[in-house]
């Protein structure tokens, strides 16, 4: 299939899909007028890669984990035994930068509670998103 058919299965943009293809992440074939040619089996790879990205993944990090996943009922399920402890070092990264994150909320709650009364209702009282309450 060409890009734009593949735009229309993946619902990802032309030029994402032009970026993971510098980033490694994707190689579809070339016809020798330089047109992308895109398999089925390039669809799934773009939806692992979504998947990866909504995960906090980064893209360099997603080349290595690639080859090593495969998709069990809309699953992603490791496949190599070395995996595992590597996106377990990953999701540390993650926590600690939610728990700056929050540190970083934290003290601007402060700042925001110590301005006068005067125009500061709105800011005195924010309310948790839906995020949030899943911590």
């Amino acid at each position: 299939m060409r890009m734009k058919e593949m735009v229309r299965h993946t619902g990802v943009h032309e030029r994402l899909l032009r970026y993971y293809e510098q980033q490694g992440l994707l190689a579809p074939e070339r016809l020798p007028s330089g047109y992308r040619i895109y398999s089925e089996s390039d669809v799934e790879t773009v939806r692992r890669i979504r998947c990866l990205l909504a995960a906090g993944l980064q893209t360099s990090l997603i080349a290595q984990v690639l080859p090593c996943i495969r998709t069990d009922d809309d699953r992603l399920v490791p496949t190599c035994p070395d995996l595992v402890a590597q996106l377990a070092q990953e999701r540390e990264r993650i926590t600690r930068a939610i728990k700056e994150l929050q540190a970083s909320r934290t003290m601007l709650d402060t700042v925001i509670a110590a301005a006068p009364v005067q125009g500061a209702e709105t800011l005195r009282s924010p309310q948790p998103d839906a995020a949030e309450a899943s911590y």
